[in-house]
């Protein structure tokens, strides 16, 4: 087996379509991920559950939260080998660029004191949140570590919904137990903008295909049609969670 096809079998091909766009929103929005959860840090008012558990490790170790961030991710990316999950282009850029950015937001910009300027990070901080967010999985160059994980387990017949809640809860008592924040910030991420940007920011196809009639092969009849039920693909926002 030579070693082109061997990637090709490990990692999703990126789509053709537009792919320098793709590219440079997927970009802009890793860089934003990681400016986002460094003003997150810096308000010091809490973090999402993952960054509670990186910010836990980094405070028991003195590894920096960046580097943390990029370790787990890692960790979790190997998680999805049993699971048969191929990363995507953005999968391997998420793991790497968002805690590098971090470290050097962190390293360079010092921490606000006073409460009204922490807050105004910690809101900075959930608002380019969501910005990045949506940027990064409408590029559709693949889901991050964490996020495949969730959709991973989800897809073997469990809830995606208590996949993500059962992770993130224990990822959360693990980071508080080591020294990671909780606080007004852990809440407000959770109920952050990026449903309503998604739909904005997703590249679509170039050439929209062909409707084809109805109940032909693949194309489901009015009768298939489940109400209410949401995607639990890589594309669908808060099945990221930590949306990474």
């Amino acid at each position: 087996m030579t070693l082109g096809r061997l990637a090709r079998l490990l990692v999703s091909a990126p789509p053709a379509d537009r792919l320098a766009r793709r590219l440079g929103q997927l970009l802009v929005g890793l860089v934003l991920y990681g400016a986002s959860d460094a003003l997150l840090v810096l308000g010091g008012l809490g973090l999402d559950p993952w960054d509670v558990l990186h910010q836990g490790l980094a405070r028991r170790t003195g590894v920096p939260i960046g580097t943390w961030t990029i370790i787990v991710g890692a960790a979790v990316l190997l998680m999805w080998i049993p699971l048969r999950q191929r990363p995507g282009v953005g999968t391997a850029c998420n793991v790497i660029v968002i805690g590098t950015v971090i470290d050097v937001v962190l390293a360079v910009v010092p921490a606000p004191q006073a409460l009204p300027l922490r807050w105004a990070s910690l809101l900075a901080g959930v608002a380019l949140n969501g910005v990045a967010t949506a940027c990064y999985i409408g590029a559709g160059l693949g889901p991050g570590p964490r996020d495949g994980l969730m959709t991973g387990i989800a897809r073997r017949g469990h809830s995606l919904r208590l996949v993500r809640t059962s992770i993130e809860l224990s990822v959360l008592a693990a980071g508080w137990l080591l020294g990671g924040t909780v606080g007004i910030g852990t809440l407000l991420y959770a109920v952050s903008i990026v449903h309503l940007l998604l739909p904005r920011l997703t590249i679509r196809p170039a050439t929209p295909r062909a409707a084809a009639p109805e109940g032909a092969a693949g194309v489901p009849g009015p009768a298939s049609v489940v109400p209410g039920r949401r995607p639990t693909s890589a594309s669908s926002p808060r099945c990221t969670a930590s949306s990474r």
